[in-house]
């Protein structure tokens, strides 16, 4: 976003973020850094305005899952099993027809999982 742009975040789902990657934005009078992620209530219609060197943002939104949730360093999943099976994934690191692809020239940037 261009510094002071506005973005109307739809009201339409039921769950709705704002994660801040670079810059900074204010929402309904407070700023928020980048690294800084917002959940917001379903039904509000706030706006999201660009600090003063702009922003780059994610916005995460749908319906919300059914049944519990588990995360695990960059996972997420709907059981343990599923997390086990991810980790395995990325430690075989079969980057071209794995689970996992990494984006293209990104090979050199691979992260190990963390001990666990």
């Amino acid at each position: 976003m261009q510094p002071g742009a506005k973005l109307p975040l739809p009201d339409n789902h039921e769950d709705r973020g704002t994660d801040v990657v670079e810059g900074s934005i204010n929402v309904a009078g407070d700023t928020f850094g980048a690294g800084r992620m917002m959940v917001l209530r379903p039904g509000n219609s706030l706006p999201v305005t660009a600090g003063g060197w702009g922003a780059r943002l994610m916005l995460p939104g749908g319906d919300t899952f059914a049944g519990p949730r588990h995360i695990w360093w960059n996972f997420g999943a709907s059981s343990r099993e599923r997390i086990h099976a991810a980790k395995e994934a990325w430690r075989m690191g079969d980057w071209q027809n794995g689970r996992f692809q990494l984006p293209v020239g990104d090979a050199n940037d691979f992260i190990p999982l963390p001990d666990s």
